[in-house]
This record gives C-alpha cells, structure tokens and sequence, in this order.
C-alpha cells in the first residue's frame, strides 16, 4: 500500500489512498459491483491475460497516440466515462474532472445522476464534453435534458441501455445506499463514518454542497440527499424500452449517438440499425448482471460484427496505457475509464487526476515504442503474442 507521502505510481495507489480518504458507503458505491462481483474481477484479468509481442529493432523515436472520435482530436484513445455522484467523492468533482480531461486532450462525459448540472461543468468546461443519458419513464424530463445538453454544447450523447433494472449491488445493500443494513448499520456507514473522515467532510460535506443531482432537481424537487434522488432515478428505469424508442431517440438528437452497454453482436447490429454513430463494449463495471462477459472478452466479436458501420468504444478494467493498447488490438477506437479517474480525483483532487492521465499516456508511449507501433494504425493483433 503506498505511502501518503510517496507519489502514486498507478491506478492501485490512487484507489488505495481514495479508500483511506472516503467513508466506507461511498467508496464501497464506486469501488463495488453486482453479486458475488466476478464480471468485477474478470474486466481487469481478462485484459491482463492478453499478452502482448515485444518487438525490437524497430525506429520508434517518433510515436503518434493522437486519435480522432466524434469531430474532437483526442492526445490518446481514451475517454472518462459517466461517474454516478461523482460529486460526493470531492468537491464538485464533475467540475474539477472535465478540467483535468480538457488538460489531457481527451474527451469527459458527464453523468445524468452527477451531483454537478450540465450547465455547471459547461461553465468549467472550455471545449465540448459528452453527456449519458437514461431512457426515463418521464419522457418530458428526456426532452428536457436532451434541449439542455444542446442548449450547453454537447454534441455527443452516450445513451446507457443496460438499465432496464438496478443490479444487485450487495455492498450498497449492506451499508444501507440501497436500503437494509439496519439503524446500527446506516449510522455507522453513514453519520459515524463520515465524522471519522475529516478530509473528506470538510472538502465535500461542508464545502462541496449542494449535494443534490444538478441535472435532475428540477424534477425531483422534494429531494434533499443523493438518496431521495437515487430513489426517483430508481423508480424511473423503464423496463420497457425497446430499439423503436432508440430510433426515436436517433430523430430527436441531432448530435453523435452513442449506445452503451452493449455486449452481444447481436445487440450491437441493432444498435447501428437505429442509427447509433457509436457503441460502448460495457458491461456497466459488473455493476448489472454478475457473471457476463467482459468488455474485452466480447469486444472482438462486436467490433468484426458492426466496426465497419459504427465507432467501438469499450470500459470496464482500463487501469494502463498497455491496456488502452489492448483496447485498440482487439478492434477498439478508443477506451473509457471509470474508477480510476473518479478515484484518483477522490485521492488527489484536479492535480490527481491530470498525473493519472499524464501516466497513462507515459504508459501508452512506453507500450507502443516496445510493441514496435509508431502509430494507432500499427495496433492490431499483430502486437498481441497469441
């Protein structure tokens, strides 16, 4: 475990200091998943069973990482995904986050349940940043959101459809964010615990209010808490969505639609039938259905079943430039990453986060000149030692 005095080398060491950092419940929230958390643990195994080719010999004193995705030029194939009351982990952290992205030259996506409005980050914000979204039983509140977004910049909306229910999170059953965990157990995840973490309470209980949804008070006005919230957005996922409300949300939205949650070449072919510019090779971080596949694992069948009509995108256990690399060799145009940057922010706030993804790219620029690739085109199999 490192040393709070030694610089974090890794996406470990800052999900370590951020665990030191944070009360349990909201540590648990980012850093847990669905069940018995398998799909969790086989999103980073998988990546790392994929062996790379170490070629030498080879002139690399010129490495190009630039890539190109939804009209943006991108330093590096990666993007930071949609967070969940990212707000609550530092001090209005969507902020600090679309910050730390526009630093690195890569893009940031703000989340519908981010503790920060879209016209908040947009104040932040000095370029064009992605925004999630969520098909809502309130089709009014969809529109409304879809107008906002537009009215604020965004061009490219990543539209999340493996929610057509919440998983069984069991860490979040067990300190009481998803209901259980008995009086004792919500007091001592929650007041008590917040109490003993006088960092996190003076950055974020005291100087990070309001703690509410930015994008959703208007629709949710009772609200109070990021509970009294999570239970509105909850009761709000329609089980019945099908593809038809996707082809109607492709005429409603004028910009770069991105479908994620896909994890079948099935469902990514019906994806590009509804028109998506794009699809996220996601199984939501194991947070939906333990046991599925990874996101690497599944990627190659996508991406030979609709690269060729649609932009491939995958998350789930990008910790490293090599696997940013791994990413691209199995048929991605870019990753997303998650936890890491919501725990390096946690861990180290704005500064945090840009030296993650200066690691990152020093990852990748190191990976890239030992597999013998001087550019993104040179990243196919060819560098995987199967």
């Amino acid at each position: 475990m490192p040393s709070l005095n030694l610089a974090p080398a890794s996406a470990e060491d800052y999900r370590r200091i951020a665990e030191r950092r944070l009360p349990r419940a909201l540590f648990d929230y980012i850093d847990g998943a669905a069940g018995a958390e398998t799909t969790l643990a086989d999103n980073q195994n998988d990546f790392a069973r994929l062996r790379l080719k170490q070629r030498v010999m080879r002139d690399v004193s010129s490495i190009d990482m630039g890539a190109e995705l939804f009209g943006g030029k991108l330093s590096m194939p990666l993007a930071l995904a949609p967070i969940g009351m990212g707000g609550m982990m530092r001090k209005r952290a969507e902020t600090q986050a679309v910050r730390a992205a526009e630093a690195a030259g890569v893009p940031f996506c703000l989340s519908t349940v981010a503790i920060c409005s879209l016209e908040e980050v947009a104040q932040a914000a000095s370029k064009q940043f992605w925004f999630q979204l969520y098909m809502l039983k309130d089709r009014g509140a969809v529109r409304e959101l879809l107008q906002r977004a537009k009215s604020v910049g965004v061009r490219t909306l990543v539209f999340t459809v493996d929610l057509a229910v919440v998983g069984a999170r069991y860490r979040d059953i067990r300190n009481g964010l998803s209901g259980g965990g008995g009086a004792w157990g919500r007091l001592r995840s929650g007041l008590i615990d917040y109490l003993l973490h006088p960092a996190w309470l003076f950055d974020v209980g005291l100087a990070g209010k309001p703690h509410i949804f930015g994008n959703l008070s208007e629709y949710v006005p009772n609200a109070t808490t990021p509970s009294d919230f999570r239970a509105w957005v909850d009761s709000q996922f329609d089980a019945a969505v099908t593809w038809k409300d996707i082809e109607q949300l492709r005429r409603d939205w004028d910009g770069d639609l991105v479908i994620k949650g896909v994890l079948t070449a099935e469902d990514a072919r019906a994806a590009a039938d509804a028109g998506a510019d794009g699809v996220i090779v996601s199984n939501h971080g194991g947070r939906q259905l333990d046991g599925v596949a990874s996101g690497i694992a599944a990627l190659a069948r996508i991406a030979e079943a609709v690269g060729a009509r649609t932009r491939i995108l995958v998350d789930g256990g990008v910790r490293t430039g090599q696997d940013i690399l791994r990413a691209r060799a199995m048929g991605a145009d870019a990753a997303l990453i998650g936890r890491p940057w919501i725990f390096a922010l946690a861990a180290g706030g704005e500064t945090g986060l840009k030296r993650y993804l200066a690691l990152l790219k020093h990852d990748l620029h190191v990976a890239m000149a030992l597999t013998g690739a001087r550019n993104l085109a040179a990243l196919d199999a060819s560098v995987l030692d199967t």
